[in-house]
């Protein structure tokens, strides 16, 4: 019999030209943008206008400023390049210069200002640099490149970041004032945890000479890494069952930085005083994963209720059952399991009594024990989660281990990403903003010079 033929590929169809409303919007908006810029040029040179012939006053001694100069200056904005001529005005005691008309604009000469800036800016909280500025073409038919988007998001994280420094040591001071705490919550769940950074190793940046190519990065040295700390907030009577057993919170509030314990801490006590979540009677619930550094600092805040993490208690059992019965062993899992039960039950004491009966005969299982009995009786008060249950505060991390996820994970931690500690504290104060809904709070801060 002869072969049965196959018909050829057919190709996937394709449209010859894009949808007919597809060119009917590009239309508009290559039609609009000109008249956009033009729109926003009158208006800047009315507010020009209006500011010229006031001499202000010198914000270091008082006296009256006198006009030196009047100088062309321009800027990027949102629909294209704008220009105006901007006077310089200089003081005779003290030689402080300023000029009036930028500050009143908030931008500076030849730089990038804005609603592009701060659109910029939300390209690098979510993608790459080259990335970002690949999409600032799609998005915002701006033509920039990765050092450009750098630029700008480096600057705007600068200025998130200092603001955020300057608000923890505000409410650090007894003298500064909180949100009113009369509508306070009667409980807030606060979690907090670490995760690691790879950083840099160079001591300065690397700089381009010609059309030579940059100098590769040196190695990253084994154990070259900072960890960021991260910690949410939110309020136990705000979790929704989203599906049988799985359950979802309905706001939370994010705090991270690149420092040690006492600055998250620092920080999450100022969240909580500005959103006015720390009342007298408030108790603040804390769950850890055992860390000696969680529970040092969780002194800080009086009225409050420890929680060991349950997976983490629930990982130790597993641990020394792996070595005992052996991984996948279905006598593992059922001696996991009564332990996990008796645990939410609250029989923390008995299932420590349990332990103590074991008589291991190997070395490796003997320590094993000691680390999980030590593990338990070092956290019993932190374990009556039967009681945590009932009260409805939760007894895992997850909210935690999440945030890192989004904070960090999904944007400093992409494959061969290494940061200078400058670099990942903007960026982080950035997505911050983003994660907590707070994006607009770049509308009142000035971009900050970098060096």
């Amino acid at each position: 019999m002869g072969e049965v033929k196959s018909s050829p590929p057919v190709r996937p169809w394709l449209a010859d030209h894009p949808s007919q409303f597809l060119l009917l919007e590009r239309a508009v908006e290559d039609e609009y943008r000109p008249r956009m810029l033009q729109e926003l040029q009158r208006r800047v040179d009315a507010l020009a206008e209006s500011a010229r012939g006031s001499s202000p006053a010198c914000a270091g001694c008082g006296q009256q400023m006198v006009c030196q100069d009047v100088r062309p200056v321009s800027w990027l904005a949102r629909f294209g390049r704008l220009r105006t001529r901007v006077a310089r005005y200089r003081c005779p005691a003290c030689h402080g210069e300023c000029r009036p008309l930028l500050d009143l604009l908030g931008v500076e000469p030849g730089r990038i200002s804005g609603s592009l800036a701060r659109l910029l800016a939300l390209l690098a909280v979510v993608a790459p640099y080259p990335l970002a500025a690949r999409l600032a073409g799609l998005l915002l038919g701006v033509t920039i490149s990765p050092m450009g988007v750098w630029r700008v998001a480096q600057r705007l994280g600068q200025a998130a970041a200092s603001y955020s420094d300057g608000l923890s040591q505000y409410h650090a001071d007894s003298r500064g004032e909180g949100a009113p705490t009369q509508a306070a919550p009667a409980t807030v769940l606060l979690s907090v945890d670490g995760c690691s950074l790879g950083m840099q190793v160079r001591a300065r940046r690397r700089r381009q000479t010609g059309a030579e190519r940059l100098p590769p990065l040196p190695a990253l040295e084994e154990g070259h890494f900072r960890e960021v700390k991260t910690g949410v907030l939110l309020l136990p009577q705000e979790r929704v069952e989203t599906s049988p057993g799985r359950r979802s919170v309905v706001r939370r509030f994010l705090v991270s930085c690149l420092g040690d314990a006492d600055a998250i801490f620092h920080r999450l006590y100022a969240q909580l005083r500005e959103l006015g979540w720390l009342g007298a009677n408030t108790m603040v619930v804390i769950v850890g994963d055992g860390a000696e550094w969680i529970w040092n600092r969780a002194t800080w805040f009086i009225q409050r209720c420890e929680i060991l993490d349950f997976w983490h208690a629930l990982e130790h059992a597993w641990d020394f059952a792996h070595l005992r019965y052996g991984e996948g062993s279905q006598q593992a899992d059922q001696w996991v399991h009564q332990i996990a039960c008796d645990l939410k039950a609250g029989k923390v004491q008995q299932v420590i009594t349990r332990l103590k009966r074991l008589r291991p005969q190997s070395p490796q299982l003997r320590e094993s024990l000691d680390s999980l009995i030590h593990y338990y009786s070092e956290n019993a008060n932190r374990m009556h989660y039967d009681e945590y249950l009932r009260l409805g505060y939760g007894i895992g991390s997850g909210a935690v281990e999440s945030a890192h996820k989004q904070v960090v994970h999904a944007r400093l931690r992409q494959a061969g990403m290494r940061w200078s500690e400058a670099g990942a504290r903007r960026l982080l104060a950035l997505r911050l903003l983003l994660l907590n809904d707070n994006w607009s709070l770049l509308d009142r801060l000035r971009m900050d010079s970098i060096v």
